[in-house]
């Protein structure tokens, strides 16, 4: 592929994950949702990903590129073979090497399974240069999604500097979540064949160790993270995992630029996997999915009970323990509560516990069930995510799309997007609360059971949130405003 015309923006991105192909999180909607919003400003868009055992090939026929690059990790040489997919104008990439990708699951810990995790991600973080040069892609942006690709700008600048195919290519590294840095011990330094020079505190080293995080924030061109209130967070010592240093010095350089839901994946009115379709103007429809998610669950099929739902990573990040701390109060209520999600085993033997308790209110499903997801988005009344930080969030999002009142911690992108509902003026979306404490959460709780009783308030406060716009039409154009000004700038410098 030929540089692209002077007004068309050739990017390249690279994640470690992406919907519709493989999905642990948020980064994966986010690296799909934005690129098929790019193709559609008339960008072109390629985007690289390791190829996964967990690729559904009979949904997804890759073809054979027929192309492989061979790379160096520590003193071998491993080749991956390049495969390709097109996808609502989007150029997918899949590097195949089966040693480091044909695995269960995608990456995990840096434990068992995935102890090689960084040398896995040095070879896919090289494969992808390698892949660009034989492709021809000659990308004017090359755009870096979390750790899993933070080493990329550091081996273009230190390895592949005079190469000709990345002359004018500018690179924007984009932080999901400070808190996965991609932290490894220094005897894997070898791994990356770079010089030690490469091994201080103004580069990879991290407190002793290797961060590849800390490559992508150092010597990426632009930094950009996935909402405005969190890319000021993230420059303070409360959030900023020991990096907020590094991220001061460059704060020129960093943009808060709000994510997006993919609104034709997650719409009402149209969506395959609920009970029945609505609108902001026909709320009937939601009635009855409430109705149907009761019955699924085994719960009491009463309209008048107030649903509650969480959809989640079961972590301390996503505040769990507020969740733990106020589940018995929220049961005195009278209230039903529905939790959906996966991950830390304490949190889910103590959550099936308290849902025991309660068989006539309460069912906690240790899963994640995207057609589920979206049941319970449809049915639910209130949506809690009392996350510790949240860099942006989604589940706000679609919770809003789908009529159902969120109530969140006043951190990161849940305080860009909920604003706080005034029963006076029938203004706002959900509910806030701000100290990280029980009380404060479940206070919120009790004024969103308050105001459910209100029909006419209610009606106002959903009908709010689903009018808004949550789509990737503002965040795409910041998006090229943001790859225009860099690589504007990468000219100039030559």
């Amino acid at each position: 592929m030929a540089r692209s015309a002077e007004g068309k923006l050739n990017i390249l991105m690279a994640a470690s994950e992406a919907v519709p192909y493989a999905k642990t999180g948020g980064l994966a909607d986010v690296v799909g949702a934005l690129s098929k919003a790019l193709v559609k400003r008339d960008a072109s868009v390629s985007v690289f990903l390791p190829l996964y055992s967990q690729i559904d090939l009979e949904r997804f026929p890759l073809k054979s590129t027929g192309h492989t690059v061979t790379v160096p990790v520590s003193d071998r040489l491993e080749t991956g073979e390049i495969f390709s997919h097109e996808l609502a104008g989007v150029q997918y990439y899949f590097i195949k090497n089966d040693p480091y990708f044909n695995r269960p699951g995608l990456y995990g810990t840096n434990e068992g399974d995935y102890a090689d995790n960084a040398a896995r991600f040095v070879f896919f973080s090289r494969a992808v240069l390698e892949s660009a040069k034989v492709l021809g892609l000659h990308p004017d942006l090359l755009h870096c999604h979390d750790w899993h690709t933070g080493l990329i700008p550091v081996f273009l600048k230190a390895a592949y500097a005079d190469e000709p195919s990345f002359q004018e290519t500018a690179t924007l590294f984009t932080i999901h979540n400070l808190g996965y840095q991609g932290i490894f011990w220094h005897y894997d330094w070898h791994l990356l064949n770079l010089p030690w020079d490469y091994f201080n505190y103004e580069a990879l080293e991290f407190y002793g160790k290797i961060n590849f995080m800390k490559g992508g924030l150092v010597f990426a061109d632009a930094l950009s993270t996935v909402s405005p209130t969190y890319a000021k967070e993230i420059q303070t010592a409360a959030y900023g995992c020991r990096l907020e240093g590094i991220l001061r010095k460059r704060r020129k350089d960093l943009y808060g630029i709000l994510n997006g839901i993919d609104t034709e994946e997650w719409d009402p009115s149209r969506d395959p996997t609920i009970a029945a379709t609505y609108d902001a103007k026909t709320l009937q429809g939601k009635e009855k999915c409430k109705t149907a998610l009761q019955k699924e669950a085994g719960l009491p099929t009463r309209k008048e009970i107030p649903l509650l739902a969480m959809i989640s990573r079961l972590s301390e990040q996503k505040g769990i323990d507020l969740l733990i701390g106020v589940f018995e109060r929220v049961m005195g209520t009278g209230a039903q509560c529905i939790i959906l999600g996966n991950g830390d085993k304490e949190y889910e033997v103590r959550l099936q516990a308290l849902a025991k308790k309660y068989p006539e209110q309460a069912v906690v499903q240790i899963a994640y069930d995207h057609s589920l997801a979206h049941r319970i988005e449809a049915g639910a009344d209130i949506f809690l995510m009392p996350s510790k930080y949240e860099p942006c969030g989604l589940s706000q999002m679609m919770s809003l799309r789908y009529g159902t009142a969120p109530v969140v911690r006043a951190t990161g992108g849940l305080d860009d997007t909920i604003t706080q509902f005034n029963p006076e003026t029938l203004k706002g979306n959900g509910f806030k609360f701000k100290a990280y404490t029980a009380t404060a959460f479940f206070r919120q709780i009790q004024n969103a059971l308050s105001l459910f009783r209100e029909k006419k308030k209610w009606r106002a406060l959903i009908q709010n949130g689903m009018e808004g716009d949550y789509s990737w039409n503002a965040s795409a154009e910041k998006y090229l405003k943001l790859y225009r000004m860099i690589h504007k700038k990468k000219r100039g410098e030559r």
